[in-house]
């Protein structure tokens, strides 16, 4: 009877073995990707404003077109000022008439004064007068380039490379100097993405930054557009701000982008990818092993004796179809892919059956 016993139970406990499809973690260096949401920023932005106060005398740009650095924008009647600059050019030269007059005074002055036919106070004021003239020239120097300067503002030039915006007046409105918009223009290409990573990406990016050796490596940025999908672009981070915002544990960085296609606009909604700059191992695991026990995640693996043993993990993105394990995983671990439904309990025994692991491009 005791031998039929043991039998049996050995029966029961071979028919008690589950089926399982299981498969070997996969471990691969790979750099970490972290999502953020920025905004597309242009390079150079300048509110076109007039130096000099006056009436719109013509509009030469064509709105929305692109314009090049020192081209004519906008012409302010230039009458007024033209002719500020011919008065302020004739008392230069009578400030140079004055100068060969009290100069020849002054010869003059210094020869009688050795002969006492003038006084020396005489003599003094002559040199005085020669003195003042010259000061004077040099009033009126200033002022002529002062005038020509006011002259010149009446053309207002873009001062850099890029998109005109619309005409914010018209012809025979006034415009008042550093005060009235008249236009506005960005540059096109590079464009700057800024974005907003929280404390914890900002901290373990720093750690790893203190770690590499080589100091010339920079953060790498993926983008996506709105109406893109994944992430097509590529740029280099140039820019980190020197202080993280307490009130929304966001520090902001800035990513440079190509933009010879003109598919870049300041303004435009961008999703963002910021990429560590070492590549580190990374357990992957097919995405349907992972089971759910209330907050928690967890898999099955294959132990000592073929028995699934549950280890819980903590999860991260997905690359490239396969699920990224933070933690709770080591390599060499066998974990059970198909024929859960089969398993219930831990300890329970199973019959693997090694299968590859799938992955699909996302």
């Amino acid at each position: 009877m005791l031998t039929a016993c043991k039998e049996q139970k050995a029966g029961s406990a071979t028919l008690a073995a589950a089926e399982v499809d299981v498969t070997s973690v996969a471990v691969t260096p790979l750099r970490q990707w972290d999502e953020f949401n920025g905004r597309i920023n242009a390079v150079d932005s300048v509110e076109i404003r007039p130096r000099v106060t006056g009436y719109v005398q013509r509009i030469v740009f064509k709105e929305g077109d692109n314009v090049r650095k020192g081209d004519l924008l906008v012409v302010i009647d230039p009458r007024k000022y033209q002719a500020t600059l011919n008065s302020a050019l004739a008392r230069l030269e009578r400030a140079r008439a004055s100068v060969v007059m009290n100069q020849a005074q002054d010869r003059r002055a210094q020869v009688l004064v050795q002969s006492n036919a003038i006084s020396r106070e005489e003599a003094d004021s002559r040199r005085a007068s020669f003195i003042q003239s010259q000061a004077d020239v040099r009033d009126s120097t200033a002022a002529v380039d002062l005038a020509r300067l006011d002259l010149e503002f009446t053309e207002v030039r873009s001062p850099i490379n890029g998109r005109a915006s619309r005409a914010a007046l018209t012809l025979g409105n006034l415009a008042i100097a550093d005060q009235t918009r008249l236009t506005s223009v960005v540059s096109q290409d590079p464009v700057y993405v800024y974005f907003d990573p929280d404390e914890h990406s900002y901290l373990r990016y720093s750690e790893q930054a203190r770690n590499v050796h080589d100091h010339s490596s920079r953060l790498s940025v993926r983008v996506g557009l709105a109406n893109e999908s994944g992430f097509p672009h590529v740029g280099d981070v140039d820019f980190l701000d020197n202080q993280v915002d307490p009130s929304t544990g966001t520090i902001r960085l800035r990513a440079t982008l190509s933009n010879k296609n003109r598919q870049f606009t300041p303004g435009l909604f961008a999703r963002v990818q910021l990429s560590s700059s070492v590549e580190s191992s990374a357990i992957l695991i097919d995405d349907k092993a992972v089971l759910t026990d209330q907050d928690r995640k967890y898999v099955y693996v294959v132990g000592t004796g073929d028995v699934a043993l549950r280890k819980d993990i903590q999860l991260g993105r997905m690359n490239q179809g396969l699920r990224i394990v933070e933690s709770g995983l080591t390599p060499g671990d066998r974990i059970i892919v198909g024929g859960l439904q089969r398993i219930y309990y831990p300890g329970m025994p199973v019959k693997p059956s090694e299968v590859a692991m799938k992955t699909s491009k996302n």
